[in-house]
């Protein structure tokens, strides 16, 4: 009796008192660059709907000439007209994306170097998780297809743009869940066997892999690259998996926003003299720790080499 009382005294305790606390602690990070953005051109993936979007409307607000790159244009349109009247910047553009097809990747590329003569800001935040066994329209499975070779092979498009604009920033978002990811090379496109969640985590590890291996491949080149991770965000992103729809459901109060979860997206792509951390993963805004496999450069070689060897891509 006595502890059934004193669990309703404390269930309101702890939840407007310690919730709060932890939600606090799990939001880390934030972004606090003034770096204003007029005359720069960025490019954001997937910036029709969560993080994306949370990162397009600050760079827009900021005075940058926004490319809104998305598969679904009709909700891009919807979301550029928000942000152009939220920041009163009417330079938010879409532009058709479809990271699934490399023919739309390599039309996005050809259009927008047709149209730009600048690209300060490439970010590589749309992604797939956790879904079905599928396969792109160039039949690589579904997550190393869209979240490592489409942004793999887009970033190698526009790298020259990049290049010729620096300093340019190459953004790539990431997970914590590459600890649990491994680079399988008789097993890269999930041919021997599949799980959605470990797919996921594969390719999340190779953003990791790609963004090492970049950011070797550019040094001295005025583009520098990061890889972070956005904590745990209440996205669009788990619309495949009922049980982490579930649990997102459950567990709310302590998920991030989106506009929380772009912070350090916001802090890669703005703050000044993070030159010398070229390369490095960053969560809540600070360099964070990365797994053994993602720091195996030999690895990282291999992959890509196996990247550009199945996107046509010549290896140099």
């Amino acid at each position: 009796m006595i502890g059934t009382l004193l669990l309703i005294l404390l269930t309101p305790l702890f939840i407007y008192i310690v919730v709060p606390q932890i939600r606090k602690m799990l939001s880390n990070g934030v972004c606090t660059s003034t770096v204003q953005l007029s005359g720069k051109v960025v490019v954001i993936t997937g910036a029709n709907t969560g993080i994306g979007k949370e990162t397009a409307k600050e760079l827009a607000h900021r005075g940058a000439r926004v490319y809104l790159a998305c598969r679904d244009v009709q909700k891009g349109e919807l979301v550029a007209k928000e942000i152009q009247t939220v920041t009163g910047n009417q330079m938010v553009l879409v532009r058709k994306l479809d990271l699934a097809d490399t023919k739309s990747i390599r039309d996005f590329a050809k259009n927008f170097l047709a149209e730009e003569n600048q690209l300060h800001i490439l970010i590589n935040n749309a992604g797939v998780m956790m879904c079905p066994y599928s396969k792109t329209a160039d039949g690589f499975e579904m997550h190393m297809g869209v979240n490592h070779l489409g942004h793999f092979l887009l970033t190698h498009l526009l790298l020259d743009k990049l290049k010729e604009s620096a300093p340019s920033r190459i953004v790539t978002v990431s997970s914590l869940a590459h600890h649990l990811g491994r680079i399988q090379f008789h097993n890269l496109q999930s041919e021997k066997f599949y799980s959605a969640g470990l797919a996921y985590c594969h390719s999340k590890l190779a953003n990791i892999l790609f963004t090492q291996e970049l950011a070797r491949r550019l040094k001295g080149s005025g583009v520098t690259t990061y890889c972070v991770h956005p904590g745990t965000v209440n996205t669009e992103l788990i619309r495949h998996s009922v049980i982490m729809r579930l649990m997102w459901k459950l567990f709310s109060y302590f998920v991030k926003t989106p506009q929380q979860g772009a912070q350090t997206t916001l802090h890669c792509a703005l703050t000044e003299g993070l030159e010398s951390l070229n390369g490095k993963y960053f969560s809540d805004c600070q360099v964070a720790w990365i797994s053994p496999q993602g720091r195996n450069e030999t690895v990282a070689r291999r992959l890509w080499d196996t990247s550009c060897d199945l996107l046509g891509i010549p290896i140099h």
